[in-house]
């Protein structure tokens, strides 16, 4: 096919006190990506890692390959391939030259941000509208219950992408326009180029179900850390807050990090002790995870 072609994709995450923050390019905006070039890149992820070295000026450490995007209605230019992969850089590392730049997760996603309670964003706009395509049909009724915690049902957070997939669906989202008669602005959330946003949620969807059973928080934090920092980056990433002491329990014995023995004097208060992740935990545990103890 002529009219086929091949894309990266980089859906690269980092966690700032507001929220969780994924690099982008200002063109609507959209992720960095490019294409593949063949003759010379060794590997896909080897190309992905060229492509945010041009264009943002940063070697990445942790990446795999996320998903592939493929839907006819993602380009009016034809059938455009694209493979993405979900990077995690701490919040010191960030775009250096270029016009990279950080967007916060919780733009593209107000519904999924709890960590002040129940967003009112859910029932003001999205519960009318959801019942509204509900339509007395059982088989809705059951979908949205389940993807947003209605009628009883829990709200699960690692269900970013189902969440936005049915916002898509019943039109909430502008990106909606591309394969709709009818074009749609002014839905909720920043709308991202082509579906660039739902690349966005596949990833946080991946995040946040791997916090109970991978240890990818630590990839988003210095070499060492205090635990109020760890909780911090959990809480944003999760969206919602945690029970401090419940938290400390959990991390410390399950042997997830230990201690330094040096404390932080920039806490502003009381100095802090450093913790580093302790690697040995992915050798005695199959499922080293910090999980989200004590919700509240």
């Amino acid at each position: 096919m002529s009219d086929l072609s091949v894309r990266l994709n980089a859906v690269i995450v980092s966690v700032a006190d507001t929220g969780p923050r994924v690099m982008t390019v200002p063109a609507a905006p959209a992720l960095p990506a490019g294409d593949l070039e063949a003759r010379s890149d060794p590997t896909l992820e080897l190309a992905l890692r060229r492509l945010v070295r041009e264009q943002a000026g940063i070697e990445l450490g942790y990446v795999e390959q996320l998903y592939t995007f493929g839907d006819l209605a993602r380009s009016q230019q034809g059938r455009r391939i694209s493979i993405a992969y979900l990077a995690l850089v701490d919040a010191g590392l960030g775009p250096k030259g270029g016009e990279a730049g950080w967007l916060d997760c919780y733009e593209l996603f107000p519904w999924e941000d709890w960590r002040s309670g129940r967003p009112a964003l859910i029932d003001e706009v999205l519960v009318p509208a959801l019942e509204a395509w509900v339509g007395g049909v059982a088989a809705r009724r059951e979908r949205a219950d389940i993807v947003f915690g209605l009628s009883g049902s829990r709200w699960d957070g690692a269900r970013v992408l189902d969440r936005f997939e049915l916002l898509y669906e019943v039109g909430l989202v502008d990106e909606k326009s591309a394969d709709s008669d009818t074009p749609i602005t002014g839905g909720v959330g920043r709308p991202m180029v082509l579906d660039h946003r739902r690349m966005v949620a596949t990833g946080l969807s991946r995040l946040r179900g791997k916090l109970a059973y991978r240890p990818v928080v630590f990839e988003l934090l210095p070499e060492t850390f205090t635990l109020n920092q760890l909780q911090r980056v959990v809480e944003t990433l999760a969206g919602v807050p945690l029970h401090k002491p419940n938290f400390r329990r959990l991390v410390e014995r399950g042997g997830l990090v230990e201690g330094t023995g040096v404390a932080d004097a920039q806490t502003g208060g009381r100095p802090a002790e450093l913790f580093r992740f302790r690697r040995e935990v992915l050798r005695e545990r199959p499922a080293p995870g910090v999980g989200l103890p004590g919700a509240r």
